[in-house]
C-alpha cells in the first residue's frame, strides 16, 4: 500500500522584523484539509485588529485540488481577501502562474508567482 501525503500546514515566519504567514501545500488538497486549516487561519486573523498580512504559499509539492477543496479555497480568498497585503506563491507548475493571476482578482493585495522560494521571501520583505 502506498501512502500519499496531502494537506496544508500553517506557520508564522519572520524576515528581519517583519512577520508573515507561511502555508505549505502538499499533494492534492481535499475539503477535509480546508475544514482543518480554515478555523486556524480565521482564528489567527481574528486576533489582529486591522490585519494587513503578507503570505508565503509554498506550492512546490502541490498537485492540485479536489473540486470541493477548490471551492473552499475560493471562499477563503473572498473572506480574507482584504486582509492580505502581499501573497507570494512559489511553485514549479505553469498552472500555478495562472492561479496566481486569478487569485489577484479576489484580493486587495498584490499576488505574485515565483519559481524560487528565496525570491518570494525577498519580495515579501
Amino acid at each position: 500500500m502506498t501512502l500519499k501525503r496531502h494537506g496544508l500546514s500553517i506557520g508564522i515566519d519572520r524576515i528581519g522584523d517583519q512577520f508573515f504567514i507561511s502555508l505549505k501545500a502538499v499533494g492534492t488538497l481535499t475539503h477535509d484539509d480546508y475544514k482543518l486549516i480554515t478555523p486556524l487561519l480565521d482564528g489567527a486573523l481574528a486576533k489582529v485588529a486591522h490585519p494587513k498580512v503578507n503570505v508565503l504559499l509554498d506550492a512546490l509539492d502541490l498537485e492540485g485540488w479536489e473540486l470541493r477543496a477548490a471551492w473552499d479555497d475560493f471562499k477563503l480568498g473572498l473572506k480574507h481577501g482584504n486582509e492580505f497585503e502581499k501573497i507570494a506563491i512559489c511553485g514549479n507548475k505553469r498552472w500555478l502562474q495562472v492561479a496566481a493571476k486569478m487569485g489577484s482578482w479576489f484580493t486587495s493585495g498584490d499576488v505574485k508567482y515565483f519559481d524560487d522560494i528565496n525570491d518570494a521571501m525577498e519580495w515579501l520583505a
